[in-house]
């Protein structure tokens, strides 16, 4: 039986980590196709690659970021497309049984695993957060609504993926989850957390500083909110985070005239989330 899903891994120098990945992907059953998006690297990330037989890589002039997981899906030769990290990969019957959810269940765009941290399997904090999703399971719903997910842990159903354009170049990386997760919502995807779907997480040493990140996703948030919601959002985002206007400044006139307000239904869930605890809308 040939595999219904395709792999889709962004990475930039973390040879090392990929060659685990496309080791522990490699022994499931059936073996997947994976696209390898190469983000410029300096390493041995090619050589790396390139010495898997199911592996097809396409090299980056330039660090396109979370943005060259889009090529990835658009040369994809199957319904489905599961993302992992350079240092995350699936467990063996995950692949299949998302499958067979998206076979019964057509309205939904995208999974989102129950996410295993370490060799411990330790679970990443956001997975409880989403299995407790304020927004409830519908009764035509494989799982909980949730309106963010982790990238490196997430299925989706291609047709609805290139219907809303994937992941935003503007962004870059940071948050750029819950901008997909908006506009798949606003086309009317559903977007569920499924437990029994496990993916396996080692997170690399080789990592941004994490002053670094949080200055990222603040200023992608404040993008987020220009794009998708409601001006006085918009407003209440910036008061929160007075200094992700600077580094939002340079792009901001983009996100003006990309801007599309999410459909009341939408905004409502996006506010239910905002207004609880637990927020799996903007997962870290």
């Amino acid at each position: 039986m040939s595999a219904r899903t395709t792999v889709v891994i962004v990475t930039r120098d973390r040879a090392r980590e990929l060659d685990r990945t496309l080791a522990e992907l490699s022994t499931l059953e059936p073996k997947p196709p994976v696209v390898v998006l190469d983000n410029a690297s300096c390493d041995d990330t090619a050589a790396v690659a390139s010495s898997y037989p199911q592996v097809r890589l396409i090299k980056l002039p330039h660090n396109l970021g979370a943005a060259a997981r889009n090529l990835g899906v658009r040369v994809a030769g199957t319904p489905y497309v599961a993302f992992s990290d350079d240092d995350s990969w699936w467990a063996p019957d995950a692949l299949s049984e998302a499958e067979r959810i998206f076979g019964e269940y057509p309205r939904v765009g995208l999974l989102a695993a129950r996410t295993l941290v370490g060799p411990e399997c330790r679970e990443d904090p956001v997975t409880p957060e989403m299995a407790d999703s304020p927004l409830g399971r519908p009764r035509n719903a494989p799982g909980p609504l949730v309106l963010g997910f982790l990238a490196c842990s997430a299925i989706v159903r291609r047709e609805a993926y290139l219907e809303v354009g994937g992941f935003s170049p503007l962004l870059h990386f940071g948050a750029e989850e819950q901008l997909l997760s908006y506009d798949l919502a606003a086309r009317g995807w559903d977007l569920c957390y499924v437990e029994d779907l496990r993916a396996h997480h080692h997170p690399s040493r080789s990592r941004p500083p994490s002053s670094w990140r949080r200055r990222a996703e603040a200023r992608n948030r404040l993008l987020i909110a220009v794009l998708r919601r409601p001006w006085r959002e918009v407003l209440r985002t910036a008061r929160t985070a007075p200094s992700a206007m600077l580094g939002a400044l340079p792009r901001l006139p983009r996100a003006v005239r990309e801007r599309r307000v999410l459909p009341t239904p939408v905004e409502h869930q996006a506010r239910t989330l905002e207004g609880t605890a637990k927020c799996p809308a903007s997962p870290s």
